[in-house]
Parts: C-alpha cells; sequence; structure tokens
C-alpha cells in the first residue's frame, strides 16, 4: 500500500507534469530547499566542530590549571588542599564531576557538582586525552613539575552537543519555512510575469479548438521572449482564421452547388416517375370505358325498337365515350405532367351522377363475379365541386378492386353520407381483408399486397374510403 508521503509526491510530479505554473513553482522552491539544506548542513556541521573543539580545550586549560594549583597538595600529601583546589569548579555548571590521581594511580582527592550524586570514579586513571561517553565528555590530563610525573586530573563534563544540535535544527527549519514562504511569493510572481501570458496562450488555443472562433486573441502584457510568443500566437489565429473562413465559403459553395445539383436531379427522376406512372395509370384507365361500350353495343344490336332501351345505351356510350376523350386530352397534356403542373378540372356536379357512372363501369366486372352491390346513397341531391373523371376513377378502382380480390358471390356496398360538411364515401366488401403492414402503402401507384385467395377461409372486410369537399 502506498504510503502518504508517496502519494503527495506522485500527486505533485502528475500536477507538474501538466502545468507550466506547478513546474515555476517545483523548480524555485526546489532550488530554496536545496540552497537552504546545503547552507544550513555546513553551517550546522562548522558550528558543532567549532564548539566541540572549543569545549575540549577549554577543559584541557581548566584541567591545566588545576593541575598545577594541585601539584603543591600532591607533592606535600594535603589532600585537604586539593579538594579545595577541585571546590573552585562549582562555579563551571558543566562540570559534573573532578578527581585527582597520585604518580601511582590512587585516587587522591574528588569532586561532585551538588546536584549531582552516585559518580563513579575510574578506579585508575587513563591516559592524557578525552573521550565521549553519551552526552558527557571525560578528560584525562597528567600534573607534571620540572617533566615530572605528580599524579592525573579526571574530569566528566556535560556535552551538550546533541542538544546543541537541535536548537540549530529549529532554527534552521524555522527560516526554512521562512524561506519557503518568501519563495512561494516570489514563485506566485513569476507566474504573473512568466507563466500567466502563456496560461492564457493555453487557454485561447483551447477554446479556438472547442469553440471554432478564430477571432479570439491573447493579451499582451510583456514586451519579452514571452510577448513575442503571444504576438506570433496572435498572428498565426488571424492567419487560420482567414484560411479557415475561406475554406468554409468554399464548403458552403461546393455543398450550394451539389445540392442544385441533387436537387435538379431528384426534379428530372420525378419527372420521369411522374411521366411513367402517368403513361401506366393512363394505360390502365383506358381499358375501364371499354366494357361499357361493348355492352352498350350489344344492347343496341339486340334492343331492336326499343326506344328506352336505345336512349339508355347511347347515355352510356356517350359518358363512357367523355371519359375516353378526357384520357385521350390528357395523354395530349403529358408535357405538363413531366413538369408536375397538372391541375384537376373542377365543376359542379351531383354525386349520384359521379355514383352512375363509376357504377356503370365497373357493372360488367361485378356481373361477371356474380357479386351483389348495394348503394347507400343520402335521399337527397348531393351537390359536389369536383374533378368529374377524376372523381369517377376514384370509385371504380375501390369497386374493380373489392369484386377482384373477393369470393366469387360475395357482396359489396357503396355507402355515402354527410359528415360536418364532407361526404364520406365507403366500399366494404367481404374479401379477404388487407394486410396491415400494407396499409401504409396500400394507396401507391398499383400497390399490391400479396394476396392468396383461399375462398374457404374467408377473409376479413376490405374499407377504403375517400373525402372530398361538398359544395
Amino acid at each position: 500500500m502506498m504510503s502518504s508521503p508517496q502519494r503527495l509526491r506522485d500527486s505533485v510530479l502528475r500536477g507538474a507534469k501538466y502545468s507550466v505554473r506547478k513546474k515555476l513553482m517545483l523548480v524555485v522552491l526546489a532550488t530554496t530547499l536545496v540552497a537552504l539544506l546545503l547552507a544550513g548542513g555546513a553551517m550546522v556541521i562548522y558550528d558543532l566542530r567549532t564548539y566541540h573543539a572549543a569545549r575540549v580545550n577549554d577543559l584541557f586549560s581548566q584541567a591545566d590549571l588545576i593541575g598545577r594549583a594541585s601539584a603543591p597538595a600532591l607533592a606535600f600529601d594535603d589532600p585537604k588542599a586539593a579538594r579545595e583546589n577541585l571546590s573552585l569548579l562549582k562555579v563551571t555548571p558543566r562540570i559534573l564531576a573532578a578527581a585527582i590521581y597520585t604518580a601511582k594511580g590512587t585516587l587522591f582527592a574528588t569532586y561532585a557538582a551538588p546536584d549531582i550524586a552516585g559518580i563513579k570514579f575510574p578506579e585508575l586513571p587513563q591516559a592524557d586525552g578525552y573521550q565521549i561517553d553519551g552526552n558527557q565528555l571525560l578528560l584525562f590530563q597528567k600534573i607534571e613539575d620540572n617533566n615530572e610525573l605528580l599524579g592525573t586530573v579526571y574530569f566528566r563534563a556535560r556535552h551538550e552537543l546533541v542538544y546543541r544540535l537541535k536548537n540549530y535544527l529549529a532554527i534552521l527549519g524555522a527560516v526554512m519555512a521562512l524561506s519557503l514562504l518568501g519563495a512561494l511569493l516570489m514563485a506566485a510572481w513569476l507566474q504573473a510575469v512568466v507563466s500567466k501570458p502563456i496560461l492564457e496562450v493555453t487557454q485561447i488555443a483551447r477554446q479556438v479548438i472547442t469553440r471554432r472562433d478564430f477571432s479570439l486573441r491573447v493579451r499582451k502584457t510583456t514586451e519579452d521572449e514571452i510577448g513575442y510568443l503571444v504576438d506570433a500566437f496572435n498572428d498565426m489565429l488571424a492567419e487560420i482564421g482567414r484560411r479557415a473562413q475561406a475554406l468554409e465559403e468554399s464548403n458552403r459553395a461546393l455543398q450550394q452547388e451539389m445540392a442544385e445539383r441533387r436537387d435538379a436531379e431528384k426534379a428530372l427522376l420525378a419527372a420521369d416517375q411522374r411521366k411513367d406512372e402517368f403513361l401506366a395509370t393512363l394505360a390502365h384507365e383506358l381499358r375501364n370505358p371499354l366494357a361499357p361500350l361493348r355492352n352498350a353495343l350489344e344492347i343496341l344490336r339486340t334492343a331492336g325498337s326499343d326506344a328506352d332501351t336505345l336512349r339508355s345505351a347511347r347515355g352510356m356510350m356517350e359518358r363512357q365515350l367523355s371519359q375516353l376523350v378526357r384520357l385521350v386530352n390528357d395523354l395530349l397534356d403529358i408535357s405538363r405532367i413531366t413538369t408536375g403542373k397538372m391541375t384537376l378540372k373542377k365543376e359542379h356536379v351531383k354525386l349520384q351522377d359521379v355514383v352512375k357512372s363509376a357504377v356503370e363501369a365497373a357493372r360488367p366486372l361485378i356481373d361477371a363475379r356474380r357479386d351483389r352491390l348495394t348503394l347507400l346513397l343520402p335521399p337527397e341531391p348531393v351537390a359536389l365541386f369536383v374533378d368529374f373523371t377524376r372523381i369517377a376513377q376514384v370509385f371504380l378502382n375501390l369497386l374493380n378492386n373489392a369484386a377482384k380480390f373477393m369470393e366469387v358471390g360475395g357482396n359489396i356496398t357503396f355507402a355515402a353520407e354527410l359528415k360536418d360538411g364532407e361526404l364520406v364515401v365507403t366500399v366494404t366488401d367481404t374479401g379477404i381483408g388487407i394486410n396491415p403492414q400494407m396499409l401504409p402503402v396500400i394507396f401507391d401507384m398499383f400497390a399490391q399486397a400479396d394476396r392468396s385467395l383461399d375462398r374457404a377461409q374467408g377473409g376479413l372486410q376490405q374499407v377504403a374510403a375517400a373525402q372530398v369537399s361538398v359544395e
């Protein structure tokens, strides 16, 4: 598991990897920290060495004074005088204990600081010199007079090297904290004059990328290399903006040209399709009046001198011939069909006349299949303002479809009723019905469903409705 210092270090390094501001701060802080550590470490080492040498030299000097003062006491075997000389050390609190040994190495006189108890003195003196025992300094120095060994002086003193080191470290820590605070202030100032313009360049670049706005500019705040960078970046943005605008204008012109070409192509395809649909519809519709005309001719041939029959047959022939003429006129008007400018020739007609024309055209097919046609029309005449031929074609197609896709001997109902100023015409049959999936496209040109005419199974009723305006 990663420790807290490691996580902090990794976080700082990751932030510095992506931030100029943090890199600059790290440079300033790291430089300051290294300088402080080197300077503080050198000062601590120098001071500790100086302090140690001064303390040792001072103890040797005091030992030499005590030795010289105690030499007569050793010579005349006066321990009392030696003890009095050692008692003078009480004015030096750092000396914890002292002793004088004779030339033979026996303990002659001792001293212990008043607040120290349980001091053990070495049984025998050691050679001249000193040694460190924890936080204490032990010192031995010979007492000589005219090159004659009289005895040895022993000192045990406090050696406050560790205490002094702690104080120095505390002072160094306070100095480092203040210095790092100053470095942070300096880094903040450097960020304002160095990294802030660079950050503004970065922010503007990011906005240009996200918003595609090449009119943005970086504010110039310095006249140094960073200012030159800002000028170059702004010039680059202006040039890119000009090129991007030219490219966008070129793309718009190209897209407009392509759209115009697509529209022209669609118009040509639509015109060609309308022409094909018109010709196909015309060929389909030209056959519808032929059956009534043939029936009328047969009636004329067999009617003899029956005036009513002859008049009815001639009327039927006139209506169907009028429809043929109208269809032929549509064929002559094909140029307007190809441009989509075909118009309906509306006129005032009666519903009963339109239905009669459609029924007469569909009657041969209905009679041939022995179907039963029921007409349910309003009792009063209904005036329409429609294209007579087109509405008759609508009714005829519905009746023919009902007859074709139904069992022989089925029932067809043609019903018309007025609803809120509209005439609703419904053609119902007992045929196989229409698959719901075909309903959205059933009224497209010659759309057909997959029909399996199994008359034994029957089927749903097929209902088709057409709405026209009523005058």
